[in-house]
């Protein structure tokens, strides 16, 4: 008898909970427990996901897998590695903030909110532990329903619904892309297995098409220049647990590290120039919108663009160290940019107004709230000592051992994010106090603090400690760096060698 792994529950806990609570609950105040349940439920698989991993090693861990449709080849296999394990274990862990997070916040249709995000859940568990592409891709736009919804009945601008409609288009144009490379995949391989597909030798051309078909899909969810439009109205307009999950959850960096560079390894490096100048282009253009917005929400999301243009950078160097600060970078900002987020929750959902210039002085009246927000702040800098650093610090120093000037543009991000994080800051918390609306406002509660304790001791704890992470994501990284120094082109294709190609990829870029 075939018995579930762990990654399974981790999975099914979350979307079997949030369907009871959409189905059986009634009042607003057993909807919250039951989906508060569910989401602590959703954490237990975590405890031998954790205690059980061998992070000297690169191969897939905690490996199921049953035939699900063998005649096309699609079977329901799962696994996780050092990269995707700690995506798996933030998602898990930002459910529960989330819903601690809102717990008061939300009022209208409880039910189905917490429904939708427990399914979100287990469908982003489903995108990090998917071995097979056709699953991958059902977890991948199964996620897009609940996040629609959620953006669009629960946001609280006016322009929710434009925004809820445009996200949701946008990334179903770039998922049918993403589909069509799926299959062709699948004709030459005349299965799903993603470890199968990276042994296949492929053309150049079609290597080109998938490459372009798979960036169509997951540059929008990274979000990288110039598809990023989406992500300032969703900020602004959705809820805050929406834009905090979006905020902490990678999919599109993933996707990259995933499909992308070991299986097409020889159209990723052809089109690295071209991704470097866009990450180049994501880290300035983005840190320079950000210092002329004067919406908080908004001004995170051109942050996030920027701070996500230095993970491409990362990854498109091929070098170790960037490419471990790319996952790093992802990591790590995930959870300050969520905390950032939360911040700006917290003084909205008081007044109803997200825009800087209508507060000043806030630390007079909520000195705790103010002390968390100076240390997310510095995070979001890349204090060292914070989490923001460890990422920022590894994909620069890979930069740099790839092209000196690489690095020294892509180093522009850590003036400009201090310039634009503490001009908001500064605004917003000090001075005198501005108007009777900050006056009045209450400094954070027992919930509150609790919350933004726990998430500053993640943040130092990765800063402090990056080794826990970095011990487990190194193997992981390597053997999917091996993958990209190797030709997918046929034997008689007269493909270059790695060198060759990796020393084009510092010739040809900036500088």
């Amino acid at each position: 008898m075939h018995l579930p792994s762990v990654l399974s529950f981790l999975i099914w806990i979350p979307v079997v909970s949030g369907i009871f609570v959409l189905t059986f609950s009634a009042s607003a105040t057993l909807s919250r427990a039951v989906a508060l349940f569910g989401a602590i439920l959703g954490i237990l698989p975590l405890v031998p996901l954790l205690s059980r991993f061998d992070a000297s090693s690169s191969a897939m861990q905690f490996v199921e897998r049953v035939d699900w449709l063998p005649h096309f080849g699609i079977s329901y296999h799962l696994g996780v590695d050092g990269i995707s394990l700690w995506f798996t274990v933030l998602t898990a862990v930002t459910t529960l903030i989330i819903f601690i997070a809102s717990w008061q916040s939300v009022t209208k249709q409880v039910a189905q909110y917490y429904g939708a995000f427990l399914v979100l859940s287990g469908c982003m568990q489903g995108v990090f532990a998917s071995l097979d592409g056709m699953l991958f891709f059902v977890f991948f736009e199964a996620a897009l329903i609940p996040l629609y919804l959620l953006i669009g009945a629960w946001g609280g601008g006016e322009r929710r619904v434009y925004a809820a409609i445009r996200f949701f288009f946008i990334s179903f144009l770039g998922s049918l892309a993403m589909l069509a490379a799926l299959i062709y995949l699948w004709t030459q391989a005349h299965t799903f297995d993603i470890d199968t597909w990276r042994t296949l030798k492929l053309g150049f051309t079609p290597q080109i098409v998938i490459f372009l078909c798979f960036l169509a899909a997951f540059s929008v969810k990274v979000p990288m220049w110039p598809v990023h439009t989406w992500l300032p109205d969703v900020n602004a307009e959705g809820p805050t647990g929406a834009a905090v999950l979006l905020g902490m959850l990678k999919i599109g960096g993933y996707g990259l590290m995933r499909f992308v560079l070991p299986i097409v390894p020889d159209a990723s490096h052809f089109f690295a120039p071209a991704m470097i100048v866009l990450a180049l282009v994501a880290v300035i253009y983005g840190s320079l919108v950000a210092l002329a917005q004067t919406d908080m929400r908004k001004l995170l999301a051109y942050s996030a663009v920027a701070h996500m243009g230095l993970v491409t950078l990362g990854l498109f160097t091929f070098d170790r160290i960037g490419a471990e600060g790319a996952v790093m970078q992802m990591l790590s900002y995930g959870i300050v940019s969520g905390a950032m987020l939360l911040c700006t929750g917290v003084l909205f959902d008081r007044t109803r107004n997200g825009s800087i210039d209508a507060y000043g002085g806030v630390a007079n009246t909520m000195p705790k709230f103010a002390t968390y927000a100076m240390l997310f702040s510095m995070a979001n800098v890349g204090l060292p000592g914070t989490s923001g650093f460890v990422g920022e610090f590894l994909v620069l120093m890979g930069a740099i051992r790839v092209n000196f000037w690489i690095g020294a543009t892509a180093a522009l991000s850590l003036i400009l994010s201090a310039a634009y994080t503490l001009w908001m800051y500064k605004r917003v918390m000090f001075g005198a106090i501005k108007n009777e609306r900050v006056a009045g406002l209450r400094d954070l509660g027992k919930r509150e603090f609790v919350l933004f304790g726990a998430m500053a001791v993640l943040v130092l704890g990765i800063g402090v400690h990056p080794k826990t992470f970095t011990d487990a994501i190194g193997p992981s990284v390597e053997s999917f760096l091996s993958a990209t120094q190797g030709s997918a082109l046929p034997d008689d294709a007269g493909a270059p060698s790695y060198d060759a190609r990796h020393a084009t990829v510092a010739e040809r870029a900036p500088g």
